[in-house]
């Protein structure tokens, strides 16, 4: 079977099954096992001097690690790389946490709060609902890019050492790629090994959404505003799905309680929104993921 074909029928097991309960109650994670490598490293290395010396040996030793175990259980077959890929990929579970911000806003604004915390890490106490509905929308995007898109981009470019090192750096950088005092240094070559391996897949991301709502001729406002964000790729599917959905995005938020004036994505966008606009998301990004599966399909047949 062909890399095309493992990965079309691992975004179907994905999108069938998310993350079963029953089975990551009994046993860790694989990211959570990769958390723990990053943390080990964190608190064994980054102390004293040399501090991005040693960051960048962590990150080759870890991406080394991924690439070694992607090639030793690419041996074991098609079934096998089949199932590690559906575990690594994140549409269905992506899809739930989103949605519960919705159905969280339904009942009470302070719903609406805690179940976006479990998604973002800007401050979420004094939130009003369409701060809430903005911070799961970009969320949304964002990480349908991180979660669904990067991951099988790389899988179908390299198989499952491709795959593996994705989801090593990514996980690093969402734990040490910040500057912060602590990070800056030892964190620098996980956020720039992660910059490099989201180049593609983010702004894949977003040619797709605008494609599939009718947005291809508003790509250089979007690449204008892309450009503007604060990340070098995180703007790309948010910039796209602000036009999908009419929506303003982005704007001022709090972190460690400290206000930050960024600007809005999309500014002429609706700015009162609520769960209706972040029900829509979900639906805007399901389409997105049939696409996406479907131009895996294609490969396949093209390829077997």
């Amino acid at each position: 079977m062909t890399t095309a074909g493992v990965l079309a029928l691992a975004l179907l097991l994905d999108a069938a099954l998310g993350e079963p309960r029953w089975l990551w109650d009994r046993l860790p994670h694989p990211a959570v096992l990769m958390g723990r490598a990053v943390d080990w490293c964190d608190r064994i290395l980054n102390r004293g001097g040399a501090r991005r010396a040693k960051g960048v040996a962590t990150m080759a030793g870890l991406a080394a690690g991924a690439l070694i175990l992607g090639l030793a259980l690419a041996q074991l077959g098609p079934l096998a790389e089949m199932l590690v890929a559906a575990v690594l990929l994140a549409q269905k579970s992506l899809m739930q946490h989103v949605g519960a911000v919705a159905d969280g806003l339904r009942l009470s604004l302070g719903d609406g709060r805690r179940a976006v915390a479990q998604i973002v890490g800007r401050d979420t106490a004094a939130m009003d609902e369409p701060a809430v509905a903005r911070a799961a929308i970009e969320s949304a995007a964002e990480n349908f890019s991180d979660g669904v898109i990067a991951p099988a981009f790389w899988f179908l470019l390299a198989g499952l050492p491709g795959l593996l090192l994705y989801k090593i750096t990514n996980t690093a950088d969402s734990m040490i790629g910040y500057r912060t005092p602590r990070h800056a240094e030892f964190g620098w070559a996980a956020a720039r090994l992660d910059d490099a391996l989201n180049l593609i897949p983010a702004r894949l991301t977003a040619l797709l959404i605008a494609a599939l709502h009718g947005h291809l001729s508003d790509w250089r406002g979007i690449v204008a505003e892309a450009r503007r964000h604060r990340s070098p790729n995180a703007g790309w599917p948010e910039a796209a799905a602000a036009r999908a959905l009419g929506v303003a995005l982005s704007g001022p938020r709090a972190y460690d309680g400290q206000m930050r004036d960024f600007p809005f994505v999309f500014p002429t966008g609706r700015r009162q929104i609520g769960p209706d606009e972040i029900d829509a998301t979900v639906r805007m990004l399901w389409r997105v993921w049939a696409a996406a599966l479907a131009v895996v399909a294609l490969v396949a047949l093209l390829w077997s």
